[in-house]
């Protein structure tokens, strides 16, 4: 099924455009958060899309969900800065009348040993993804509709353990620990909290500084021998965002393609 007809599907069943569901997805405006803002456009929410910088790419995103029939704005943001990330969930209710789901998919990333791990890109790359990630978590869990969904983005790595991803994999690894806890702070309100955690997943940021050599080793590394997609950690955040995903709570979905 198209976009367009996904869109017309949900409003002949009552969940159109005049009273959609309503999504906040931070990091919206590129890679995996950008295929997420499509993919849930089409199943019938309204999107606010976070961005940090890139304004053209933020507003392609809006005319790629309204070129569809759907509903989006752009909003920048700096996740870790408590104002600015409230400013997110401010505009979903003054657009659209609240929020159903929160998807953090914005993150940084910088790669070296620990050996040699410059302690400014440390304090970098926490900020964004351990400070940033309770920031959207905390707005999420005094803003979000009851019966809503919360996923936050882990990664596979935490398990496998690369060389040279220590402070990354560190700074997920506290994703991870938040995100159950906050599953469980979250009782009586029918909200489920989830982190999808990707393997190796061609985006523009993975792809960036690789050889083609490299590229290869890694896409033959699961069982289904290729590298993820975007659409393929859109798919999971979907079903997590939807009603067929409600039963699944306080979990981390390991969507790599069966790295082990």
């Amino acid at each position: 099924m198209s976009p367009q007809e996904t869109m017309q599907s949900r409003a002949a069943s009552g969940h159109g455009t005049d009273q959609p569901r309503v999504a906040v997805v931070t990091g919206g405006s590129r890679g995996i958060g950008r295929e997420t803002v499509g993919r849930l456009a089409a199943d019938g929410f309204a999107v606010v899309i976070g961005y940090s910088g890139n304004r053209d790419s933020a507003e392609a995103a809006v005319k790629q969900v309204t070129g569809m029939g759907g509903r989006a704005v752009a909003v920048q943001a700096d996740v870790a800065d408590e104002q600015q990330a409230a400013t997110l969930f401010t505009a979903a209710e003054s657009e659209f009348g609240g929020v159903d789901v929160v998807v953090h998919a914005a993150g940084r990333i910088h790669l070296a040993p620990v050996a040699d791990l410059d302690l400014a890109e440390l304090d970098a790359l926490h900020r964004t993804n351990v400070r940033g990630t309770f920031v959207i978590a905390q707005q999420a869990a005094r803003r979000i509709r009851d019966g809503g969904a919360v996923v936050t983005f882990s990664t596979s790595v935490v398990g496998l353990a690369f060389p040279g991803y220590g402070a990354y994999s560190a700074s997920k690894g506290a994703v991870e620990a938040l995100t159950l806890i906050l599953a469980r702070e979250l009782r009586g309100r029918n909200v489920t909290v989830n982190a999808v955690a990707p393997g190796p997943t061609a985006t523009d940021l993975f792809l960036e500084g690789k050889d083609e050599e490299t590229i290869a080793r890694l896409a033959a590394q699961p069982p289904l021998e290729r590298l993820g997609t975007p659409a393929d950690i859109a798919g999971v955040v979907a079903f997590l965002a939807s009603p067929a995903g409600h039963w699944v709570n306080g979990q981390v979905i390991r969507a790599n393609g069966g790295i082990a």
